[in-house]
């Protein structure tokens, strides 16, 4: 791929999530970015902390792809209406939809068909009533402006092939004071040029990791105020080749990174105006 192909990157994440979506339903371990590399996945292992999902049907718990807990991150109160964007299985909607409690609503966007299902099979199972799962791309969001108190998001901004517009959808759906707080993958330093080419380098959330100050730009150009980014996990070795998900080494994401070049899991915070 010599240019980047908004539509391909979509249908290459389309199809990875809904195949992990597949083998839930079905009943089986679910491949995430570290299958086959001998071991759990070292972006998406322990995010929750000691009994963090007790009580969330097993079918969430399996579908976490995420890289932090931004439920905790957002400091959700009763009554409050929140958003995740990129919902998946719904792990996050859910610990929100508890956080919120039954005076609040809890809306979870995704846009692949079987993680929407498996999503409403887990809101079943909770019994969570003030859930709502919405079919949509992150870059055109089907909420009124000023709808949300919060938006949060876990390892799912990475994927966006438009992430200006996302961002933008984002500070539009927040009420003014309302708050932006994502889990997000974040490279420091600059990553090699052929990870932006490579699809499934992208699906498997390395290639469109942003840098951390182009981050914060997009984010100031969208409106936030008070952005904060903070490095919660470091994934040692080349940037890419820490996932496993291009293969063995980062050759296969276009070539090594320079050793300053790192992949981190951080949480990043930012403020529409009030």
């Amino acid at each position: 791929m010599t240019e980047r192909d908004d539509d391909g990157i979509r249908e290459a994440v389309r199809r990875s999530y809904g195949a992990r979506a597949a083998e839930v339903l079905e009943g089986r371990p679910p491949s995430g970015c570290g299958d086959g590399c001998g071991g759990p996945d070292p972006i998406s292992r322990d995010l929750y902390g000691e009994g963090g999902t007790a009580g969330l049907p097993a079918g969430a718990v399996a579908a976490s792809f995420g890289c932090g807990n931004p439920t905790a991150l957002a400091d959700l109160r009763p009554g409050e209406r929140v958003l995740d964007l990129g919902s998946g299985g719904g792990i996050d909607v859910l610990l929100s939809a508890r956080r919120v409690g039954p005076s609040g609503i809890a809306f979870g966007l995704d846009m692949t068909d079987g993680m929407l299902a498996l999503a409403e099979r887990n809101r079943e199972d909770a019994g969570a009533s003030n859930a709502v799962f919405l079919r949509g791309a992150l870059e055109s969001i089907p909420l009124p402006d000023r709808s949300v108190d919060a938006v949060v998001s876990n390892c799912v901004i990475n994927l966006s092939p438009d992430k200006p517009r996302a961002l933008r959808e984002a500070f539009r759906v927040l009420r003014p004071g309302g708050r932006l707080a994502v889990a997000d993958m974040v490279f420091r330093g600059r990553p090699p040029e052929g990870i932006r080419r490579d699809l499934e380098a992208w699906a498997g959330c390395v290639a469109g990791a942003l840098e951390e100050e182009e981050y914060r730009a997009l984010l100031a150009a969208a409106g936030f105020e008070s952005i904060g980014i903070e490095a919660v996990r470091v994934h040692d070795g080349p940037a890419g080749a820490a996932t496993g998900c291009c293969g063995a080494d980062a050759g296969g994401c276009g070539g090594a990174a320079p050793p300053e070049a790192r992949l981190v899991s951080a949480f990043v915070r930012a403020r529409r105006p009030a």
